[in-house]
């Protein structure tokens, strides 16, 4: 048993260790799933770039069409793309056997009326015939009313956002780092805060049953210090659960379930008397603001994308290539053949569809516009707010504080006092309240300073990092 404590003992100091707030900060960063699939809509994002880029090259397609058809017109049509059309597939056999028939000379002569009456078998019920048609087509656009261009600059726009949401995000997942770092701190310090009442409610319940002893006090006095004890002792549970949770918080930010402590808090500074320069870069420096920037600019190209209609569109198509009835490439020279080819399509009239489309993409416009005007209103009222709550909790911080100093102060000249019998038990014990409701408020000050200020650096579009 005692070996098998050892073990464990070993294996918790070797599988657990204290982290500082840029260690959490960076493996949260590098770890974070959620970040880890909005750079991946970056990839996207860069890869529609490239693919609105490529329309302007146009396509260059290998074709292999193999048929077989008894069908009169594929066949003599299949012949002539091979240049195997003869005057024997046009049923000039059965022209020449009844020449006799336009002859005036001839006694069967009828004028040619026979023979233009004739149905030739071999055009009319060819035998069956295999085709390979190979070729190659490249189609590309010249001019296609300024929609290819409207949607590159969309997506690289687009891109643009993707990434300032990344950032934006980034900085935000950082803000949720430092609350859950700070917050085990803060746990951590309440937990060494009970720790001390509880050697003092200890040595309270001690002193009060010495003086029960000698009867100098009655045993009301040791049955208050003790409910007084226990009652701290719940205290050091709940704190002790507190920091647990807030580790368990950490663990999930940063992927690694091995942290067992933190270090101390992370303080962020904030020159708040500067915040009139901030403010005149918190546009500049907001990513959310950015992001919003780059989706208005998308909508307006949106405009000439869906207005792209009213335009004529020009494109250009070259293709080569040979028909033959095998497929070989020993007498391309004789089957081959090229086209070149270039067309320009107007749309005189498409029911009004898109002007109506242009009408829609204009509305779209003006909605994000109106809603990104309100966004900036938004930021300059959080980014005040933020200053005014930090401004608050540096004051309050301090104050707290000083409350802690003399509550100390207090506690020790009353223990003094009941030790002397000049207070009651009751007072001593309101007094060591006091003490601990001082020291917590001083440890959550501190927090809500350091998370106000974390607050003000995130609002001005700055990182943690």
């Amino acid at each position: 048993m005692k070996t098998f404590f050892i073990i464990l003992c070993l294996q918790l100091f070797l599988y657990s260790y204290t982290i500082d707030f840029n260690e959490s900060l960076n493996k949260t960063l590098e770890n974070n799933k959620g970040l880890k699939a909005k750079q991946l809509e970056i990839e996207k994002a860069k890869i529609s770039v490239d693919e609105a880029s490529g329309y302007n090259y146009g396509n260059l397609v290998f074709q292999e069409n193999i048929s077989r058809t008894n069908n009169a017109g594929y066949v003599f049509g299949m012949k002539l793309a091979s240049r195997e059309a003869n005057f024997g597939a046009f049923g000039f056999n059965e022209f020449i056997s009844q020449m006799d028939t336009i002859t005036p000379t001839s006694p069967t002569y009828d004028g040619g009326t026979k023979i233009l009456a004739t149905q030739p078998n071999d055009l009319n019920y060819p035998g069956y015939r295999t085709n390979y048609e190979t070729k190659v087509v490249y189609q590309a656009p010249i001019f296609t009313g300024f929609k290819l261009d409207s949607a590159k600059k969309m997506a690289q726009l687009q891109l643009l956002a993707q990434k300032a949401k990344y950032m934006y995000d980034e900085k935000n997942l950082a803000l949720e780092v430092i609350k859950a770092y700070n917050g085990a701190v803060a746990a951590r310090e309440f937990i060494k805060a009970t720790q001390k009442a509880k050697k003092a409610t200890v040595s309270f319940v001690e002193f009060a049953r010495a003086l029960y002893d000698e009867g100098l006090v009655t045993n009301i006095d040791v049955k208050q210090a003790q409910v007084y004890d226990m009652g701290v002792e719940a205290q050091k549970i709940e704190a002790q659960n507190r920091f647990e949770l807030a580790i368990a918080y950490l663990r999930f930010l940063t992927s690694d379930y091995e942290i067992s402590d933190v270090g101390d808090f992370k303080s962020v500074y904030i020159d708040t008397t500067t915040i009139e320069a901030l403010e005149k870069k918190i546009y500049e420096n907001r990513d959310d603001y950015l992001w919003m920037k780059y989706n208005t600019q998308t909508l307006k190209s949106k405009i000439d994308f869906d207005s792209a209609g009213k335009y004529p569109t020009i494109g250009v198509q070259a293709e080569y290539g040979y028909n033959d009835d095998t497929f070989s490439t020993s007498n391309i020279d004789e089957k081959d053949y090229y086209m070149g080819a270039i067309g320009i399509s107007y749309t005189l009239f498409d029911g009004g569809v898109t002007s109506k489309k242009s009408q829609k993409a204009k509305i779209e416009y003006n909605q994000i516009l109106n809603n990104f005007e309100y966004m900036k209103d938004g930021i300059k009222l959080e980014v005040e707010k933020n200053i005014l709550t930090l401004k608050a909790k540096e004051k309050m911080l301090k104050q707290k504080i000083k409350a802690q100093k003399l509550s100390d102060e207090v506690l020790e000249q009353s223990s003094q006092m009941y030790k002397n019998h000049l207070i009651n038990m009751s007072n001593l014990l309101m007094q060591q309240a006091n003490q601990q409701k001082a020291s917590a408020q001083t440890i959550m000050a501190k927090y809500e300073k350091s998370l106000a200020a974390a607050q003000v650096k995130i609002s001005l579009g700055e990182s943690l990092k």
